[in-house]
């Protein structure tokens, strides 16, 4: 088990991603505090894993939850191992309709509730030499255009993993991220079907969006936040590394056949 006697802190943990690392951490020996909005379904989850799991509801946009989460881990456990900042808001907005409220809420939940998380952590994560994992987004290299707000704090967390690496480093602290492609979570397949998509819409995407035949899986996710997680990445500090299936920077799709130039 990778990850036995750890403690883990995962925000955003009842749905999606979060879910999948939560059910794969503790299936791999860790104790993890879940967090979400929807109490009933975070109680549904923390009842279905056991014991392994605690359970706090609340919004990230509150400055004082992150204190109460890791103060959560610290007295269910006894201790904090890691911390996966997993939580965001992906409300959608184009540059007209990003009003300063709207900006500072996407901020404040996708930015400024990482940091605070990781203040409030610190010193726990000092005395055991543990970890921080950001899941930021592809979209911090340049993004879409109703996605704004978004793809600018997922920007800034990329900045927030590098600071912190290098200053918390010699401590023994060790903060990583992950920038997430597009994955097939049940969130982003009822947001596609209300574009008016069809109901099979993953199985009818091009080629150039999935090379591999098929979309990203949020166990797939779990798999790769799980190394970082673990101390099978151990020295390793500072990394941002993009989870897609094309490279990022330079992406020319590939036209290469019988009626295209190579």
């Amino acid at each position: 088990m990778r990850l036995r006697d750890k403690v883990v802190l995962i925000t955003g943990s009842t749905t999606g991603i979060g879910e999948a690392m939560a059910r794969l951490f503790v299936s791999e020996g860790a104790r993890v505090v879940l967090h979400g909005l929807e109490a009933d379904l975070g109680t549904r989850l923390a009842a279905e894993l056991g014991p392994a799991t605690t359970f706090l509801p609340g919004d990230l946009a509150d400055p004082a939850l992150p204190g109460r989460l890791v103060q959560a881990a610290v007295r269910s456990f006894g201790k904090l191992d890691a911390l996966v900042n997993n939580a965001a808001c992906t409300t959608r907005a184009h540059l007209a309709e990003t009003d300063p409220a709207f900006f500072d809420r996407v901020i404040a939940v996708n930015l400024r509730a990482p940091l605070l998380l990781i203040r409030e952590a610190f010193p726990h994560l000092r005395h055991s030499r543990g970890s921080v994992l950001n899941i930021g987004s592809v979209l911090a290299h340049c993004g879409q255009s109703n996605l704004l707000a978004y793809s600018v704090s997922k920007g800034g967390l990329m900045t927030l993993t590098r600071n912190l690496a290098d200053s918390l480093g010699p401590q023994g602290v060790r903060v990583n991220q992950l920038n997430v492609g597009w994955t097939l979570t049940q969130n982003e397949y009822a947001v596609k079907v209300a574009d008016g998509l069809p109901a099979n819409w993953p199985d009818t995407l091009p080629v150039s969006a999935i090379p591999s035949g098929r979309l990203l899986a949020p166990e797939d996710i779990a798999r790769a936040a799980l190394y970082w997680v673990s101390d099978d990445s151990r020295p390793i500090t500072g990394t941002v590394a993009d989870c897609e299936q094309y490279p990022m920077i330079g992406r020319i799709p590939n036209q290469e056949g019988p009626d295209q130039n190579p």
